[in-house]
């Protein structure tokens, strides 16, 4: 049976856990090639293991995001291969240290903004000519409602997902008469070494799935997909189908 992602090329980042392996590995079984980013090679090895037992096809790329000029090397190396991008998942962040703003260690402070902003900037610096050249060239960014809430101790995190927000809707009002789509998705609490390092007393049971999320990904990545600059709350997206 043919995919609704049949033969698209897909960047995901943050690829070898939580959220990005479970987008990774539902879009493989829609049979998207994906491009998997992460910085561990072993995590990377075991996703592929199981998009191959799914019949899926990989690419597996270990890669800090920091690493800037590795980047602008991944865009140049999907160019010579595929000659495009359709989809681009830019899930990769950190959660930052959780303290006051006046004793944030700017190393910390650097290092999560590098991350959650700099390197998505980079990525659709590097991609954005890839995604042109597709005839439905698709991006979606992972967000978080801590971007508004602003709770003392989470200003780095929030700030830089705030960022993230400004950046990705003003990408998509510059895209807009093109065949690009940009949106971002706030999952909401969700089942994942993140969210277990912010709320280590919380009940795992009472949290979204990873997996749970990958329809939303799916739809905001098809062809079809007429929705742009938007940040869709897949809290939201659950209750209007409940």
């Amino acid at each position: 049976m043919t995919g609704r992602l049949q033969d698209r090329v897909a960047v995901i980042t943050g690829a070898s856990r939580g959220i990005g392996r479970a987008v990774a590995l539902g879009m493989a079984a829609e049979g998207a090639h994906v491009i998997l980013v992460a910085r561990t090679v072993g995590g990377l090895e075991e996703v592929d293991d199981e998009i191959r037992k799914v019949g899926g096809k990989a690419t597996l790329v270990p890669l800090d995001l920091t690493d800037f000029a590795a980047i602008d090397r991944l865009g140049a190396t999907i160019f010579e291969r595929w000659g495009k991008l359709d989809i681009l998942v830019g899930n990769a962040g950190l959660l930052g240290t959780l303290t006051p703003m006046s004793h944030m260690d700017p190393k910390d402070w650097d290092k999560t903004l590098a991350v959650n902003v700099t390197a998505n900037y980079r990525l659709i610096r590097s991609f954005e000519p890839l995604l042109r050249r597709s005839d439905a060239g698709r991006a979606i960014f992972v967000t978080s409602g801590a971007a508004h809430k602003c709770k003392p101790f989470w200003g780095a995190y929030s700030i830089t997902k705030a960022a993230l927000d400004a950046m990705m809707k003003t990408w998509a009002a510059e895209v807009e008469k093109t065949p690009i789509r940009v949106n971002a998705i706030s999952p909401g609490p969700t089942r994942t070494a993140m969210r277990k390092k912010a709320m280590p007393g919380e009940d795992p049971t009472t949290l979204t799935k990873p997996a749970e999320l990958v329809p939303l990904f799916i739809e905001l990545s098809l062809p079809s997909c007429t929705r742009h600059g938007e940040i869709v709350e897949y809290q939201k997206v659950k209750a209007k189908t409940a």
